[in-house]
């Protein structure tokens, strides 16, 4: 059994979908493995260490996936159209995993099933006990929630916590948080420990004692709608027009007294919420900063640009891309561990040979295509 892993060709990404642990792990499930040169060079990963840990190293892209059973990657593959075919490069048979964007990218999902690729979407991992150590948006959202105070702390031109001296108080940053998931609720746990005062909002009820138990305060309207408002897969609803209003109100009263705005609101397969409008922002005071976690979905804030740090109405919006691939490292060994954890059950211990049981709650969730086919019911007919 082969495993290919391909260098990452798309713009802001320096992650890579092994780590030597990782490649270590594989060839103990029996796998021989195949990394083309230069995939880990962005995450502090030479060709040497892998090597090292018993990998094989490919030329190019075709060497590593030339006989691969299984192909890894972080982003999903490049089409000709693109400039760059990887996925022309992969032959019929290959399973393909990787974080596919199916609700980004549906025109690709066909493109798998006509290649005869059995293609998996990492980011569709249902949210169970069990599929925990292969939740890649959790894994990748925990580091993207760290950064993104970071990234406001360089912006900010002041202090973040109350420091006293002799020659007077420097008072703490105020920092609010909008939307309390993994990368909300890792944002307050930063933000707290530079030491500001933390506020959050969140449409979900179960993130109020979430919020406190980090520490800061809770904003929100807590009506009826409100707990209501929550999935049972753990995701926040769409919120109806009347109960917007009623929030948003409260947040532009809450948001005049704030120095840093961190906002990280998604909704799976939709355009992102705009929660601080362009009224909001000329309230808020000279200097603040508006981190947008969510801009590669057409952001939070409608004046947030793609990978762009921009200064409108005297503050600063920081719309950085690919926020978890700018801690490369660490977002790498995540994200390799997720697969590592979801590919071994693929495996078949015995015979060390991929042996996928296509009813499996986990695979079930993640399957795009099989055989030819679009299986997930999600994206049939699209």
């Amino acid at each position: 059994m082969k495993i290919g892993i391909l260098k990452e060709r798309r713009a802001h990404e320096k992650r890579c979908a092994a780590t030597p642990e990782t490649v270590k792990k594989y060839i103990g499930l029996g796998a021989e493995v195949v990394i083309e040169t230069g995939a880990g060079i962005a995450a502090s990963i030479p060709d040497a260490i892998f090597e090292a840990a018993g990998a094989k190293i490919a030329p190019d892209a075709a060497a590593a996936t030339a006989g691969a059973d299984i192909v890894l990657k972080v982003q999903r593959p490049m089409t000709s159209a693109e400039g760059t075919d990887e996925l022309g490069k992969l032959a019929k048979g290959t399973t393909l995993i990787a974080i596919l964007n199916p609700h980004g990218a549906k025109e690709q999902i066909p493109a798998y099933a006509s290649a005869g690729i059995d293609a998996m979407a990492m980011e569709l991992v249902p949210r169970i006990t069990r599929a925990q150590s292969m939740d890649v948006l959790s894994s990748q959202a925990n580091l993207a929630g760290y950064k993104a105070v970071v990234d406001a702390a360089a912006e900010y031109n002041r202090a973040f916590p109350m420091m006293m001296t002799a020659a007077g108080t420097v008072a703490p940053a105020r920092v609010l948080v909008m939307g309390a998931g993994v990368a909300g609720l890792q944002a307050i746990a930063t933000a707290r420990r530079l030491g500001a005062i933390v506020s959050a909002t969140d449409v979900r009820p179960a993130s109020k004692e979430q919020v406190a138990s980090l520490g800061a305060t809770f904003v929100a309207v807590e009506d009826e709608e409100f707990k209501q408002a929550e999935t049972a897969a753990g995701y926040a609803k769409p919120m109806s027009e009347a109960y917007q209003a009623k929030q948003a109100a409260l947040i532009a009263e809450t948001i005049k007294k704030q120095d840093i705005v961190i906002t990280t609101a998604l909704i799976p397969g939709r355009k992102a919420p705009v929660l601080v409008t362009e009224e909001m922002v000329k309230t808020m005071k000279p200097g603040a900063v508006i981190v947008d976690l969510a801009v590669e979905q057409g952001g939070n804030c409608p004046l947030s640009e793609l990978g762009q740090v921009v200064e409108k109405h005297g503050v600063k919006l920081v719309g950085h891309a690919n926020v978890p691939s700018r801690l490369a490292a660490d977002s790498t060994a995540l994200y390799a561990k997720n697969l590592l954890n979801f590919v071994t059950l693929l495996i078949d211990k015995e015979t060390k040979q991929l042996k996928i049981n296509w009813e499996d709650e986990i695979v079930k969730g993640v399957a795009l295509t099989k055989g030819g086919q679009v299986i997930h019911p999600a994206f049939q007919g699209q």
